[in-house]
């Protein structure tokens, strides 16, 4: 029988969706290998990666050869591959179709408006040594906030994780989304005790993979402050 080799994956973890499949990856006990892929020095633009993603985006896989890109699309297929415990995306028809009604709902809600706060925030002015945008950044503000409405109460209700009374790959992905504006010093959720309670559950539900996962965004918080 021939060896089946580890999951590669291919990651920077100031990514948010490579952070999700970080936590993942750790909290299933899935063998993989990363390779890590710093956004910030152009390695996704190297001749070899573009070769493996043309689009020149992380996170991507490659499982025995077979190579994927997207996050979503990775995390379902690593949860229907491999020996994933059934909460993280549900066999039974009703509940997989709610976490795959929040991750649809995810990519042009949750992941664009509260990456937008962190772009104005935190990239933009790093990159290009300009000021802060305060009118876009409080449009992005705004918008990040209905996102975060229709997360309460579309959602979360009187549930405790966003598609049910488990964690699924849907919080992981929002999650990591709603953290990424921290790097910047910034805790959205910091007026909103309901998704307070809903992050707090899903870090005691993945235990150090949170924390690991995120090392690197606290670094960046923790450096930007230093210089204030």
């Amino acid at each position: 029988m021939a060896t089946r080799r580890l999951v590669e994956v291919y990651l920077d973890l100031l990514s948010q969706p490579c952070r999700a499949l970080h936590i993942l990856l750790n909290c299933s006990k899935i063998p993989h290998t990363v390779r890590n892929v710093a956004l910030r020095k152009g390695e996704n633009r190297t001749p070899d990666f573009t070769k493996l993603n043309p689009m020149q985006k992380v996170p991507v896989m490659e499982d025995n050869g077979f190579v994927l890109t997207e996050s979503d699309a990775i995390m379902k297929y690593l949860a229907n591959n491999y020996d994933v415990p059934e909460h993280w995306y549900p066999r039974k028809p009703e509940r997989r179709a709610r976490v795959d009604e929040y991750t649809a709902w995810h990519h042009t809600n949750t992941r664009p408006h509260a990456a937008r706060v962190f772009i104005l925030e935190v990239l933009l002015p790093t990159q290009t040594g300009s000021q802060v945008d305060e009118v876009r950044l409080n449009r992005a503000l705004s918008q990040l906030d209905d996102t975060m409405d229709k997360l309460e109460s579309m959602f979360l209700r009187r549930q405790p994780f966003l598609c049910g009374d488990d964690i699924t790959l849907a919080d992981l992905l929002a999650v990591c989304e709603l953290m990424q504006p921290l790097g910047g010093g910034r805790d959205v959720l910091e007026k909103r005790p309901q998704l307070q309670g809903w992050r707090s559950r899903v870090q005691s539900a993945v235990g150090d993979s949170f924390d690991r996962a995120h090392a690197v965004l606290y670094a960046l918080r923790d450096r930007r402050k230093a210089k204030l």
